[in-house]
């Protein structure tokens, strides 16, 4: 009965596109409209917030990834379409299903959930795991952080290209991740439990749930690098308006609003107002929140609660290491063959994003030395001649060209300050 209003301003701004998104005001509807404008690869520099009362409205200054506004009208046209279907009443929860790096419907596939404690060369045994089970790793997205990994992977049969359906092979999957999680580490190794009923939630916020519920805020009292700039949270309470004020200054970077207002959502507030900007490099969000039963924050330990959660989703997503870029014709068993080559050039991997589109496989890797060390030359060339493929390095000085037989792979690697790598838990569905 009440249509979402989609307006796109170009004209208005020189350096950005205006998109003012207004719907009928319920629980999580802006993460809806955030996640999104994410999953369609647009920037937020600015953003205004208000949904006192039973209506919403939006504001988002939004650039491409290359920071200039849109230009072509049909892609325009394009995005507005998709905002609408997006946020129709028979479209709740659908960009879920959409993702950039997505697969078929869920019986084309298997999603296994992993999280728990974290060992250098952990990606490499899981995914040999999986090769060994005849699985074909579809898609996957890794995270580490504070001694912790949280994993979504997509696999399918080898044989058949479709979801593993028998039974008694999903429960030997669940028994062999299950030991290999586990490692050393009996009293916090890996977790199972069903994955059932998360399909439809989107799979960077499943990831936000999993290291929340795996205990990645509390305080790790091994050896685990500084951030280079660590998030500034407050929370104040305003007493005239019931609301509790949160304020994040950091360090700007893509998909940031996404991470805080998921965080937001998940520990149950919602936001009546908000105000972003990010400018030189640096991020300000103010929230002005309540809880869902209509109460601000009436605790010291609410508060801190909050801020441990919020510090913690910034910094998931900081990418700390070389970044590899990788692509290829897909095949059976290169996710193992890949982390294999890292492993025995001790490289352990901070965060990884795997994908297939078609027939091509486009993986990115950060990595890092296993002993903390920066990544050289020496190793790159190492990872060149052992995957066999000419590699375009960018962040190095090139090595000799290689005649080497197809495929082509392009590597970029970019030097960012090494971090420790976190661990694993098993979910299957």
């Amino acid at each position: 009965m009440n249509p979402p209003s989609i307006i796109i301003d170009n004209d208005s701004l020189a350096d950005a596109t205006i998109v003012k998104v207004g719907s009928a005001n319920e629980y999580g509807i802006l993460l809806e409209v955030i996640q999104v404008l994410m999953d369609l690869n647009l920037v937020i520099s600015k953003a205004y917030i208000t949904s006192d009362g039973g209506w919403f409205m939006d504001v988002f200054n939004v650039t491409d990834k290359e920071g200039m506004k849109l230009k072509d009208k049909a892609a325009i046209a394009e995005i507005e379409g998709y905002i609408r279907k997006s946020l129709g009443a028979d479209s709740r929860y659908m960009p879920a299903k959409r993702r950039s790096v997505g697969v078929a419907a869920s019986t084309d596939h298997n999603v296994i959930e992993l999280t728990g404690s974290d060992r250098p060369g952990l990606l490499s045994e899981v995914s040999a795991v999986l090769a060994s089970l005849k699985c074909n790793v579809v898609s996957a997205e890794i995270w580490t952080h504070n001694t912790r990994v949280a994993a979504v992977m997509r696999v399918s049969d080898e044989d058949t290209m479709l979801a593993v359906t028998d039974t008694v092979r999903l429960e030997m999957i669940k028994e062999r991740l299950s030991y290999l999680l586990r490692g050393n580490n009996l009293a916090r190794g890996a977790a199972m439990a069903d994955a059932s009923g998360t399909s439809a939630t989107h799979t960077e916020r499943r990831l936000h749930q999993m290291m929340l519920s795996d205990g990645d805020t509390e305080e790790f009292h091994g050896h685990v690098p500084a951030q280079p700039q660590k998030p500034n949270v407050t929370v104040r309470n305003w007493k005239d308006k019931d609301y509790s004020v949160v304020t994040i200054r950091c360090k700007d970077r893509p998909k940031l609003l996404f991470d805080t207002v998921c965080t937001l959502t998940d520990l149950r507030y919602v936001v009546y107002h908000a105000n972003i900007d990010a400018n030189n490099n640096q991020a300000y969000q103010e929230f002005y929140v309540r809880h869902v039963n209509g109460s601000p924050m009436n605790t010291e330990a609410e508060r801190l609660r909050v801020i441990q959660c919020l510090e913690s989703a910034i910094e998931r997503r900081v990418s700390e290491g070389v970044k590899l870029e990788l692509c290829s014709n897909d095949k059976v068993g290169l996710l193992s063959e890949v982390t294999r080559i890292f492993r025995e050039n001790s490289l352990t991997v901070t965060r990884a994003e795997v994908s297939t589109k078609g027939r091509t496989a486009v993986n990115t890797f950060y990595v890092r030395s296993s002993a903390g060390e920066a990544v050289d030359q020496k190793t790159i060339d190492s990872i060149r001649e052992a995957i066999g493929h000419n590699i375009q390095v960018k962040g190095h000085p090139e090595a000799a060209p290689q005649k080497k037989e197809s495929p082509t792979w392009f590597l970029f690697a970019n030097l960012f300050r090494p971090r420790s790598l976190p661990s694993l838990g098993l979910f299957v569905r």
